[in-house]
């Protein structure tokens, strides 16, 4: 049974809340980064209730990290040249599974630089890697950092480096949600399984064949490349270019999409899971029912639209992305025999693309995801299973989970004009103030924009990001003789100085990254009927990937009840909470969990 905490040490804890940035300062846990900074918890004593809980990353690689010229991502198979090699080919088998099969080519990447970070002292970039290998990332620590409503640092958990890990720079990893009940924060990263079977490449026929062995636990640890690209223990797909995390790998390494759940203490327990294989895994919220619910995407293969229809690894790849069901502590379910929740394909597109999810959040016990990225399907809010009841393999359809109904909320973008497209929609994360009032991030385009003046200051945002990015106001209005429709009320962007490059302490100008819009969200209704929103910005720059930019924290405070931006000094704008440094990238942020009831 889990001890309780005395009241008075509560209200201890609670009291720093107020104190001043000396005593702040004084009482703050020891989060120096020291030799093993990234390993355990020994100086982490719990989340202080009532505060605010920033997730993020940072950069620990450095110049042997990479080494210019080498082929990527490591195991990767080709003849020719590293600069322009010859692709594979693999012979995938058809559906029904037969002898009859398809063939589809694997093309490595290379590095085109070695592994500093952007820095003062000269003109390396680890980041310009990712235009030389498409799947590049680097495996980075995970930091949960305490703080108070402005800001102050109050502690840190280091999350153990050896444990999970999540990937720098992809922007749309460790989203953290708070639990319905309020005891617990949950987020996703990287967890090594075992290795997939090995790869042959007949040099004579260029034919890339997979074996049947299962490789070795594949490590979990910072400076890995390519994790986020990589396939799952129970999916492994040989299309896939990104095959081992480290130069010289016995077998081709994969990583379970994880999820881990931090109490008020600190302390962390990981659920495995072979969901979201060749790609991201995003977020994850534990229900009121116990179950975690999660969003990611998958495929990095190159299994084209058509040959994903056609093979059993495309049919298996298509069940294992959206919106997943985990079981806290429960062994890993292989796809397709897994908890994907909804399954739809418009028109045209690729199976397994049009889920390609990115925010979430479960209001009045109904889950809510949103979409905001790629070429196919729509980039919107959708309600997945049915109103006020969560999907649960208990009450699924007699089909499954994914035969859940998918809805996108009427009043929001329903054509695919609105992905991936300048002025587009680019929802991230969402927030219910109210069941009539919905606040939606939208991150922009994040199209580079040169040569351009506005209002006498540089602006590198192109016009669709400056009109429709940042904090969108939702409302649910029903029309005389009509049915019930979110309406878009407003866009909050004073504060945020959209597309204007700031600086960065210790970081190159000519990189000077720029608010593009904003992601992951959290908020809490006040008293007086206003809500006061905490929302990470997305960036725009020419960094090599805007993901990998010092981003910001920002809070802003809304009337609940305006259908109009207030003209108010303190309401309808945003104030910076707190910047990252440059090797930090900001991810996720929620309201710290509390060991309750007391």
């Amino acid at each position: 049974m889990k001890k309780r905490v005395p009241k008075v040490f509560v209200a201890a804890l609670a009291a720093t809340l107020s104190l001043t940035p000396f005593a702040l300062q004084a009482k703050a846990q020891d989060h120096d980064r020291g030799p093993d900074w990234d390993h355990g918890h020994d100086h982490f004593h719990g989340f202080v209730p009532g505060s605010i809980v920033l997730s993020g990353t940072v950069y620990t690689g450095n110049a042997n990290t990479v080494v210019p010229g080498e082929s990527l991502p490591f195991g990767c198979l080709n003849t020719g040249p590293v600069t322009s090699p010859n692709p594979a080919t693999v012979n995938v088998p058809l559906l029904p599974p037969s002898t009859n099969t398809t063939a589809v080519t694997v093309t490595c990447g290379y590095a085109s630089d070695n592994g500093e970070a952007p820095n003062l002292h000269d003109n390396h970039n680890v980041w310009n890697n990712a235009n030389t290998d498409g799947n590049f990332g680097v495996s980075s620590p995970i930091v949960l950092w305490d703080l108070t409503r402005n800001g102050h640092e109050l502690g840190a958990l280091h999350v153990p480096s050896d444990e999970i890990v999540t990937s720098f720079s992809s922007k749309s990893e460790l989203a953290l949600n708070r639990s319905v009940d309020g005891r617990s924060l949950t987020f996703m990263g990287y967890r090594g399984g075992p290795g997939c079977p090995s790869l042959t490449l007949d040099p004579t026929t260029n034919i890339l064949t997979q074996g049947t062995n299962v490789g070795p636990d594949s490590p979990t640890a910072a400076n890995l490349l390519d994790v986020s690209a990589s396939s799952t223990p129970g999916l492994c797909d040989p299309t896939n270019a990104a095959v081992a995390s480290y130069a010289g790998a016995a077998n081709p390494t994969a990583y379970y999409r994880s999820v881990a759940e931090v109490d008020a203490w600190g302390r962390i327990s990981y659920t495995d899971g072979d969901a979201y294989s060749g790609d991201n895994s995003r977020a994850a919220m534990k229900a009121g029912n116990e179950l975690y619910y999660s969003v990611g995407n998958d495929n990095n293969g190159n299994l084209s639209k058509k040959q994903m229809g056609t093979t059993t690894l495309g049919f298996n790849l298509s069940q294992s992305t959206g919106a997943e069901l985990y079981v806290p502590g429960a062994a890993p379910l292989v796809p397709p025999s897994n908890n994907m929740i909804s399954y739809f394909v418009f028109s045209g597109d690729k199976p397994g693309k049009d889920t390609n999810f990115r925010g979430m959040t479960i209001f009045d016990n109904t889950l809510y995801v949103a979409k905001g990225s790629g070429g196919n399907g729509i980039n919107t809010v959708y309600q997945l299973g049915t109103p006020g009841v969560l999907p649960t393999t208990a009450n699924a359809p007699t089909g499954g989970l994914v035969d859940e109904p998918e809805t996108i909320l009427p009043g929001f973008p329903n054509t695919s004009a609105s992905t991936a497209s300048p002025g587009g929609a680019y929802p991230f994360g969402i927030w219910f103030a109210n069941p009539t009032t919905l606040y939606v991030c939208d991150e922009g385009d994040l199209v580079y924009t040169a040569n351009q003046t506005i209002n006498g200051q540089v602006n590198v945002a192109d016009s669709g990001t400056l009109a429709t990015a940042g904090l969108q106001k939702w409302v649910l209005t029903t029309p005389s003789g009509g049915s019930p429709t979110w309406v878009l009320e407003y866009v909050i962007q004073n504060g945020l100085n959209l597309g204007v490059p700031y600086s960065v302490p210790n970081y190159p100008a000519a990189i000077e990254p720029a608010t593009g819009g904003c992601r992951n969200i959290t908020g809490t209704v006040n008293r007086d009927g206003t809500a006061t929103i905490y929302a990470i910005t997305s960036t725009i720059s020419l960094n090599g990937d805007n993901g990998a930019d010092p981003n910001k924290l920002m809070v802003v405070t809304d009337r609940i009840s305006d259908t109009q931006l207030s003209t108010g000094h303190f309401l309808d704008t945003f104030s910076t909470v707190r910047s990252a440094q440059a090797g930090e990238a900001f991810r996720g942020v929620a309201f710290a969990p509390e060991d309750h009831p007391w």
